[in-house]
């Protein structure tokens, strides 16, 4: 089974929280706070691995998160960080994000690596918030929880040429008899359902083609297999056009021409710039050159009479294929403005006035608050409330409107407002 695009879950390993310690030994009374601090979550990142040809793997497994970092201990020790995820994918994966679309990275080159998304930070243990006014802090901060993610991989093949053109035409068998590659082929539509790729040798060089399936009328809006193989004509730099100039199915070899041509256009503007030599198939089904002729006076493209079966005219056709790829660029990854996960806000916060005249305090900020507060402890309040006054808390609830009295809602916590 071939899977070209499918959508998976990553979550980056929470982080470890801190620890609230103090020291202890024999004669010694006020040892001091000691507690270690948490470690920090794992990161997901992708690996682009060139043995991999297809996102099977994924069709059965479709929830990744990297490890956690571990809780901090006394002495000061720090827990240990979460191991990195490494996800690996095929050579030529577009990783796109699926809520927004944005794309996250083009793995192009054997081995190249993207971290996606970060761990959370360890939590400061104890120690962390000692000073010359709170010797002993009996509190700690928690580990930063992260977020689940869904991103689309999508498989775009990475070959110099691309061969296209109706079912049956004989692109297969062209594909077998110029190169190493061992395609299903068979007398029907579709027998192939996957993208085959072939190396191809010319002297002592050498180009990638690619058989590019399910391409007929309509393709472009998803007719046949449609737009499930389209996107593999995308990073080719040269389309080999194979027509049955033979006319053995019983379409007529310009019309062929003009359609796949259309549905490439249709599919991509850019796909139809793209150099063209046409592989005129099936020659010898001709008892003459009249169709070849007639085909060549409509159609002002390079244009090779062929026989993959008898191997006639193909030295011709490989020739011409490697000059023009000498003429142009090497595949190159896609342009794109890359996509990153925002991070986590932890200074913004809003106030509002909920319909029973209490003010309630949000955001990122008052979420990071809450990791280090631990109500019940007279240290962890006191620091909580210096938090709100030297992060203008209180006299945003000044400005809004909050007197003496009035109910404010922190972390689902209300308290009364003291001026």
């Amino acid at each position: 089974m071939f899977v070209d695009r499918i959508r998976i879950y990553i979550r980056a390993g929470n982080g470890g929280s801190g620890c609230t310690s103090f020291y202890t030994e024999k004669y010694v009374s006020n040892g001091g706070p000691d507690g270690g601090d948490g470690g920090n979550g794992g990161d997901v990142v992708f690996e682009a691995d060139a043995r991999m040809t297809s996102l099977l793997d994924f069709k059965y497994e479709s929830h990744f998160r990297a490890p956690d970092g571990e809780r901090g201990s006394g002495r000061y020790c720090n827990g240990k960080s979460g191991k990195e995820l490494v996800i690996k994918v095929p050579r030529g994966t577009v990783i796109t994000d699926s809520e927004t679309g944005g794309t996250i990275a083009d793995l192009f080159s054997d081995g190249e690596r993207i971290t996606v998304l970060k761990g959370g930070r360890g939590g400061k243990g104890n120690a962390r918030f000692k000073s010359s006014r709170r010797q002993a802090p009996h509190f700690s901060q928690l580990g930063e929880q992260t977020e689940e993610k869904c991103v689309v991989l999508e498989l775009k093949t990475i070959a110099d040429v691309g061969l296209v053109g109706y079912p049956n035409v004989g692109k297969s068998t062209l594909l077998s008899v110029v190169s190493a590659a061992k395609p299903k082929i068979a007398n029907y539509h579709f027998t192939t359902l996957s993208p085959n790729l072939g190396s191809v040798r010319y002297y002592d060089h050498g180009f990638v083609v690619a058989d590019i399936p399910g391409l007929i009328e309509g393709a472009s809006r998803g007719a046949g297999l449609g737009t499930d193989f389209l996107r593999h004509v995308e990073r080719t730099r040269l389309i080999v056009h194979v027509i049955d100039i033979s006319g053995s199915e019983g379409r007529n070899p310009v019309e062929d021409y003009k359609n796949i041509n259309r549905e490439l256009k249709d599919f991509s503007p850019e796909l139809i710039k793209r150099p063209q030599i046409v592989a005129l198939n099936k020659a010898e089904l001709l008892p003459d050159d009249r169709a070849v002729t007639e085909f060549k006076r409509k159609v002002k493209v390079p244009c090779f009479p062929i026989s993959a079966i008898t191997k006639q005219g193909l030295d011709g056709l490989i020739k011409c294929v490697w000059e023009t790829l000498c003429e142009l660029p090497p595949v190159a990854p896609l342009e794109f403005e890359p996509y990153v996960y925002p991070e986590r806000d932890t200074r913004g916060f809003t106030i509002e006035r909920d319909d029973d005249g209490a003010y309630e305090v949000c955001g990122g900020m008052i979420e990071e608050l809450a990791r280090g507060v631990v109500l019940d402890s007279y240290d962890s309040f006191n620091y909580f409330q210096k938090r709100l006054r030297d992060d203008g808390v209180i006299k945003a609830l000044k400005k809004a409107g909050a007197g003496e009295g009035d109910t404010v809602r922190i972390l689902d916590v209300e308290f009364e407002f003291v001026e």
